[in-house]
């Protein structure tokens, strides 16, 4: 018998999303890192459009959105505190996560992820729409941050001898060993050291996806963390290049494997490969 998700409430079927289009109490959204080649092209039917690196995240510094900036997305958007928000994206959905992680950040109560993004809404060969919807704006009031999910530089640099806390790096097998900065076929230049956090052990995240964007089995994923050492009474902290990677399986250990102790860490390599007195680890030498 199949094991079920520690959390399955904040997962939706394209079928659940299909029936819930007009629901004034739910507000569907696509999150893109190009709202334009994906969004533009055709969305959900009276989906909101989020610009990964625009709408989540900080214009000014290299930070998530402050307190006024994610208020006022989620007020022009038409959500306000009670509304359910489901989100969806490219990429496995791992735009998504990253906004399902924000918005947790941030204590929305009711948020939740299509199963299987718009990788499986096409496959399905549901209905896409290119008209942008205008929501009656809402009033939205962010709640205290919640810091016990977000793992800083000095976080981490506290945590590399403890035994109790597991560093997941989430990048590609290549930029773990050192070999890239990025992802295959992205800049390379935007990290002045190759290489991993030192004792990190490696889950690329999207080993949690199959073939159709849908999340693995929690049995399948609960062996895929645990073999490496990620266990569930160690706290978890997963990085990437950017965050956006380490927040899939920030959200794969804590909502769908019940971890009770997970924190992404934002920051990621782009942070640690350019800071100053941090230690690197590499296989290239």
């Amino acid at each position: 018998m199949m094991e079920p998700y520690a959390h399955p409430e904040v997962l939706v079927s394209t079928d659940w999303v299909g029936e819930h289009l007009n629901d004034q109490s739910v507000a569907v959204i696509e999150v893109d890192a190009d709202l334009a080649a994906g969004y533009g092209q055709g969305h959900i039917p009276g989906a909101i459009g989020w610009d990964l690196h625009i709408d989540l995240e900080d214009q000014v510094s290299r930070d998530i959105p402050g307190l006024s900036q994610l208020e006022g997305l989620l007020g022009r958007s038409g959500v306000g505190n009670d509304t359910t928000v489901v989100l969806y994206g490219d990429g496995n959905n791992r735009s998504a996560t990253w906004a399902f992680w924000l918005l947790k950040y941030y204590r929305h109560s009711d948020v939740r992820l299509m199963n299987g993004g718009r990788t499986k809404w096409t496959q399905e060969s549901r209905p896409l729409a290119t008209e942008v919807p205008s929501p009656a704006p809402a009033t939205y009031r962010a709640g205290v941050p919640d810091r016990s999910i977000r793992a800083t530089k000095d976080h981490v640099l506290k945590s590399l001898r403890d035994p109790s806390v597991a560093l997941l790096d989430t990048r590609t097998p290549e930029e773990y060993r050192g070999e890239l900065a990025a992802s295959a076929g992205f800049d390379q230049t935007g990290v002045y050291r190759k290489g991993r956090i030192p004792g990190a052990i490696h889950v690329q995240w999207d080993d949690g996806a199959g073939d159709d964007g849908t999340f693995r089995p929690a049995n399948e994923l609960a062996d895929l963390y645990q073999k490496v050492g990620a266990t569930p009474d160690k706290e978890v902290v997963p990085y990437c290049r950017l965050g956006m990677r380490a927040s899939y399986s920030w959200f794969v250990l804590k909502y769908l494997l019940g971890y009770e102790r997970v924190r992404n860490y934002d920051g990621s390599w782009t942070e640690w490969g350019n800071s100053v007195g941090v230690p690197v680890e590499s296989d290239t030498g």
